[in-house]
């Protein structure tokens, strides 16, 4: 089988003035990418809607269980694009299912020159989760690589250890999945004819 290449784009580095990370600055969002911004509620409060607006904010993923919506809320739906996502912060729920959706949407508003917040409500699990989640897929990184660069610019990130564990899955689910997307018709055939049981054909071959 043809090898497929994939092709990533390079990481945007670090930014040499990064300031030294103090304990207040949890209750900030940070931007992780260009234009992707990772932060808590409290970055996306009512009373924030200037920070918001200053940063050239367009789009916000907001991260809740539902007992959560009556303290964390979509603030300015007449303002931003959101997308709402029902989650509790629990090392048993499945995370894995929603990261096409947040990736796509945060694509959709890049391309169209906008800026995407994700929160959920510290900026620690969840919201982490999913920004790992996205960085992975964007530029083809292991689940470590791409924690350490989010770690970089918001030093609290902590996703809880189930949280953890299915981004450490993810590697292999994106990886395959581009690959499928990339290989034409012949060679998806040909990939699954070998995995059928079709070895013992090929021994007179030699």
């Amino acid at each position: 089988m043809e090898d497929v290449k994939l092709e990533f784009p390079s990481l945007p580095q670090c930014k040499e003035d990064a300031e030294e990370w103090t304990y207040p600055m949890r209750r900030e969002m940070q931007e992780i990418l260009p234009g992707l911004f990772l932060g808590p509620y409290s970055s996306a409060m009512k009373s924030k809607l200037p920070i918001l607006q200053k940063h050239g904010i367009t789009h916000i993923i907001c991260i809740r269980q539902n007992i959560e919506a009556n303290f964390i809320k979509p603030n300015f739906q007449q303002l931003f694009r959101y997308l709402v996502l029902d989650i509790a912060d629990n090392p048993v729920e499945n995370i894995i299912r929603f990261f096409p959706m947040t990736k796509e949407f945060i694509d959709e508003s890049l391309q169209s020159g906008g800026k995407v917040l994700v929160h959920g409500n510290a900026g620690i699990s969840r919201s982490a989760a999913f920004v790992i989640a996205y960085i992975m897929e964007t530029f083809g990184m292991k689940y470590r690589d791409a924690f350490a660069y989010v770690q970089e610019r918001r030093f609290c990130i902590n996703p809880n250890a189930g949280f953890v564990h299915q981004l450490q899955e993810y590697e292999a689910i994106y990886l395959a999945k581009l690959t499928i997307q990339m290989m034409s018709p012949l060679q998806i055939e040909r990939s699954l004819s070998v995995h059928s049981g079709s070895t013992g054909e090929h021994t007179e071959t030699h």
